[in-house]
């Protein structure tokens, strides 16, 4: 498929560690939030825009333009409104901005540098004139092996540009980055016993993993957000049948099951078509969150039949229908799923699945699942999830030029490391990349 631009975008291949005392957890539910980003666009001593013109004319489009598929819509619809981009400055971005720097060798930390220097020579202070830096510059002499890049969480993307503009997959996905989402995995459970489970690639349910612009971003991601709240997102702490309202659909209700799972936690969801969103999805998920890391979740996959973003399987193809666990004592079926809702049967404690009556609890009073974080000094209540320093290194996207998507793995694993947590992101085997262009 031709696109306007060459976007590779490839889940967690080689070895990354970061460090962030941030990620794992998740944030308080907060007031809306108005996020000041500045798109730059720079050039290097020896490479240049070939078309310069054509990107500045583009660049506002993509970032804050009213279709649905610039970064301030995408982020608006996925949020409900409780997240939005604006623009730093009143021209919606800078540039092209020469920086005395040579193309070859993809220096990206000499770039994020020279491009702060060059704000700061404008006047422009990091944390109160802009909160978050894309920087935007030539391909062509990078030999860069990403299409996008990102801190974990963090205030900075970096966008490799092939072409003239660049599109929501790279820079949704990057700034997905920027909130504290990780490329998400997938594990294999066969049969739903959650004792039995091996890693098996990218989710294709987000588009951090797979399943581009369409996928929206999954509950664990939404929960780490902090936009399922007002009872959006339920606590479960006792058994029972809980009726899920789609993930993306209008209107209120519980979007998501958040239930204890030894010292991880188990979310479940339920995708169905709304609005820009889930499409090609349906049915109830699940995913395993790490002890508590909600950005770092793991697709519960129970069936044989993979869904892509490009394949032919049917939209519920990893869509659970039963799962145990025997050393947490829980068992989650699946009652009904279809037509915007679905019903979920939850046992805890050992309790039987067929003693719970099929109507859906009215006992159960909403808990929203977002925990009050351990403030650091990296965090802002002010915006977010994300950081306004570059505490982190940032998230490698490699790969191919050609789309190919394969076996392996892609997990993410929490270590400990002094004051923070140091998080290795490992891919094994697995590609993601699309190619994409667009003749000027």
């Amino acid at each position: 498929m031709k696109l306007s631009a060459l976007g590779r975008i490839a889940l967690a291949t080689g070895i990354v560690v970061l460090t962030t005392a941030t990620l794992p957890g998740t944030p308080a539910a907060a007031a809306p939030v108005k996020r000041k980003i500045l798109p730059v666009l720079v050039e290097f001593n020896d490479a240049s825009f070939q078309f310069p013109d054509k990107v500045k004319a583009s660049t506002p489009d993509t970032y804050f333009g009213a279709k649905s598929d610039s970064a301030a819509s995408y982020l608006s619809e996925l949020s409900r409104g409780q997240y939005t981009l604006v623009p730093a400055v009143p021209e919606q971005f800078l540039g092209p901005i020469k920086l005395d720097l040579s193309a070859a060798g993809c220096p990206q930390g000499k770039i994020n540098q020279l491009t702060r220097e060059e704000l700061t020579k404008r006047s422009l202070v990091a944390g109160k004139d802009y909160e978050s830096l894309s920087i935007v510059f030539p391909a062509q002499k990078t030999n860069c092996p990403w299409a996008g890049l990102a801190t974990l969480p963090g205030p900075t993307t970096w966008i490799n540009l092939y072409g003239t503009a660049s599109g929501i997959d790279v820079v949704g996905h990057e700034l997905g980055h920027n909130l504290g989402f990780g490329h998400q995995g997938r594990v294999k459970c066969t049969g739903g016993n959650l004792g039995a489970c091996k890693s098996g690639g990218a989710s294709h349910t987000t588009i951090m993993a797979g399943g581009y612009r369409p996928a929206g971003f999954s509950a664990p991601e939404m929960i780490r957000a902090g936009w399922l709240n007002g009872g959006a997102s339920l606590k479960v702490t006792k058994s029972g049948v809980y009726t899920l309202r789609s993930l993306h659909g209008k209107g209120s209700g519980v979007r998501a099951l958040d239930i204890a799972l030894g010292g991880d936690r188990l979310v479940i969801e339920y995708r169905h078509a709304a609005g820009n969103f889930d499409a090609k999805l349906e049915g109830v998920h699940a995913y395993r969150v790490p002890k508590g890391s909600y950005g770092a979740s793991s697709l519960i996959d129970t069936t044989t039949a993979d869904k892509t973003a490009t394949n032919n399987a049917p939209p519920n193809a990893d869509a659970i229908t039963k799962l145990t666990d025997k050393a947490s004592k829980l068992s989650v079926a699946v009652v009904s799923s279809g037509g915007g809702q679905a019903k979920v049967k939850v046992a805890l404690n050992g309790d039987s699945l067929s003693a719970i009556d099929a109507t859906p609890s009215k006992s159960a009073s909403p808990t929203p699942s977002a925990a009050t974080p351990t403030p650091s000094a990296s965090a802002s209540a002010s915006t977010g999830t994300e950081s306004l320093t570059d505490s982190t290194e940032p998230v490698t996207e490699l790969g191919s030029e050609e789309l190919t998507a394969g076996g392996g793995r892609s997990t993410v694993l929490p270590l400990a490391a002094g004051g923070g947590a140091a998080v290795l992101a490992v891919g094994l085997g697995f590609l993601l990349v699309k190619r994409r262009r667009k003749r000027a």
